[in-house]
């Protein structure tokens, strides 16, 4: 398994230190743009959408591996490249501080994102740090680069770039596929090819790669999902799911207990399950499970309803499955654009 209106800015150089933070040309040498942005107006989104990502504001972003990232308002679809100051047309990830900025990464050798005011795109170069905290505003990021181990943590005013340490019993070097921040606050970590890591803001637990792939001869998927259901348990897209220490459903001094997951609750035995791609939990507390070539599965904590989606009805292959502010459900597809459930089945998004 495995764009259109004439752009009329302006470039206001504008100093800053790698932290982010403005500096002066004697003291620094770093040079980042900031544009004001018009974007291009288009009719349509590219075919390789990879995030789904709803702003405070509702403004919906998609997140394209090849052509940047498209905002719609619900009125007008805006098309933004390198062009208007994206750094790569390739994004990875999406997120929003709790000023309504917005953060953009793709796969870099530089350890830059991209900071979008809401006028104009702003480059942050990364820190390397070994200050690891937990702070409930600080906004966690993953962006693809050269360097293993390697997350990212910005405060508002410093991007740090971070290394996760290895797990105590393996040595593999690794990458950082997926983040995701718990109830209780705490960061978690899947990694390809050593498990998923846990930091409260004090210490790491890991959960390694033997007991969470089950492949222990060869190659793994990594795991890139992870979601807490409503007992308290994870799923990390693998045969299994997860009680920890801090869950109400743990009877056991250790950190996990393990559990059947998805892949066996229809009595098939349905290995395709046992590595999806990407998960949500809805409003119902309803797991939603996102395989590459085999559509959607719905687990409602009894049984899996299976969707297919497909486009001149052929099966599609997907990446990713998001829930936005109303708590409808969006696909990203890396050939069909984009697709969003219409209670029934799940339909090819175009805009209004």
């Amino acid at each position: 398994m495995k764009l259109a209106i004439l752009l009329i800015f302006s470039i206001i150089p504008i100093l800053i230190s790698c932290n982010g933070q403005s500096t002066n040309l004697k003291n620094h040498a770093d040079l980042v743009k900031e544009t004001p942005v018009l974007g291009d107006t288009v009719n349509e989104l590219g075919s390789s959408i990879r995030v789904v990502y709803q702003d405070k504001n509702n403004t919906y972003w998609f997140g394209s591996w090849k052509t940047g990232v498209y905002k719609y308002d619900g009125k007008t679809l805006i098309h933004y490249t390198t062009k208007h100051g994206l750094y790569n047309d390739r994004v990875d990830d999406i997120q929003e501080d709790k000023m309504g900025n917005l953060y953009f990464t793709g796969m870099n050798p530089h350890s830059t994102i991209t900071k979008f005011d809401g006028k104009s795109f702003t480059h942050i170069i990364a820190t390397p740090s070994k200050d690891w905290k937990l702070e409930a505003n600080d906004v966690w990021l993953i962006n693809p680069t050269q360097n293993k181990q390697k997350v990212y943590r910005f405060d508002g005013n410093t991007l740090y770039e971070l290394t996760l340490p290895k797990p105590p019993t393996l040595s593999h070097p690794f990458d950082v596929y997926s983040i995701y921040k718990d109830r209780k606050g705490n960061i978690w970590f899947g990694t390809n090819p050593v498990g998923v890591c846990r930091y409260d803001g004090k210490s790491f637990e890991w959960i390694i790669e033997e007991d969470v792939t089950e492949f222990r001869h060869g190659g793994a998927n990594g795991v890139r999902s992870i979601t807490e259901d409503k007992n308290g348990d994870f799923w990390f897209n693998t045969e299994k799911r997860y009680s920890v220490y801090d869950s109400a459903t743990l009877k056991s001094d250790k950190f996990y207990t393990r559990h059947e997951s998805i892949g066996n609750l229809d009595g098939k035995n349905t290995s395709g399950l046992n590595e999806y791609l990407s998960t949500v939990r809805d409003n119902d507390d309803n797991l939603w499970f996102v395989t590459y070539r085999d559509g959607v599965w719905k687990y409602d904590g009894k049984k899996i309803t299976h969707y297919r989606v497909q486009d001149n009805a052929k099966d599609i292959p997907l990446f990713s499955i998001y829930k936005d502010n109303k708590g409808e459900l969006w696909l990203g597809t890396p050939e069909n654009g984009v697709y969003r459930f219409n209670g029934k089945t799940f339909e090819k998004f175009k805009p209004a």
